[in-house]
């Protein structure tokens, strides 16, 4: 039996190796009730979850946050060849994942304070909260057999998937994940040591 430790350990990002297999509603509410299980501030639970299967509007909204990325490479001068290219290649890995997940982060949910900085707490709180749930989904994913992405692309294109998928302007597009069964096996990234990363009692 595989210990979490485990599934923690061989869970990977998976980009471009999907398979034609489609999954099922079933194994799909699994994992995003997995993300939902996820701790969060004041038990707020401020996430809510778009999903994509259809192959025309994965193409649109692919193509209208690439708009608003070319427009960004354009101001860092990146050169028109290899703008197209990190274009090309980030459209076609969302259009062609069978499923796509649009995370979001629901603010109204989150409490309310008089001044700015305690408001800012409040927000970063809201965002780690989405950002566990999102970990929930991938190992959960991981778990029943299904590879996946967790990109945060929308981030830097909010009104463009705002758009595209009829999201309120309360809520906040978070990240997109890529989600399907794959072939192969991918290669373990390095990890920093823990005396890199670990201090005791002092830094």
């Amino acid at each position: 039996m595989t210990s979490f430790i485990d599934t923690v350990r061989s869970r990977r990002s998976v980009k471009q190796r999907f398979i034609e297999r489609p999954v099922g509603d079933d194994v799909l509410e699994q994992v995003i009730e997995a993300a939902t299980w996820a701790p969060s501030a004041h038990n707020s639970q401020p996430w809510s979850f778009v999903v994509i299967r259809d192959d025309a509007v994965k193409r649109r909204l692919a193509e209208n946050m690439a708009l608003a990325w070319s427009r960004d490479l354009e101001q860092d001068s990146t050169p028109e060849d290899e703008r197209e290219r990190r274009i090309s290649g980030s459209i076609d890995r969302i259009s062609n994942a069978p499923v796509l997940i649009v995370v979001c982060l629901t603010k109204e949910r989150m409490q309310e304070y008089r001044d700015e900085r305690r408001q800012n707490c409040e927000y970063i709180m809201a965002v780690q909260s989405v950002a566990a749930a999102i970990q929930n989904f991938l190992l959960a994913a991981h778990e029943l057999g299904l590879g996946s992405c967790w990109m945060c692309a929308p981030l830097f294109s909010q009104e463009s998937v705002r758009e595209t998928l009829g999201i309120p302007r309360h809520v906040e597009p978070q990240a997109l994940i890529t989600l399907g069964y794959f072939e192969g096996s991918i290669e373990a990234p390095s990890r920093k040591s823990m005396t890199e990363i670990v201090h005791t009692e002092r830094w």
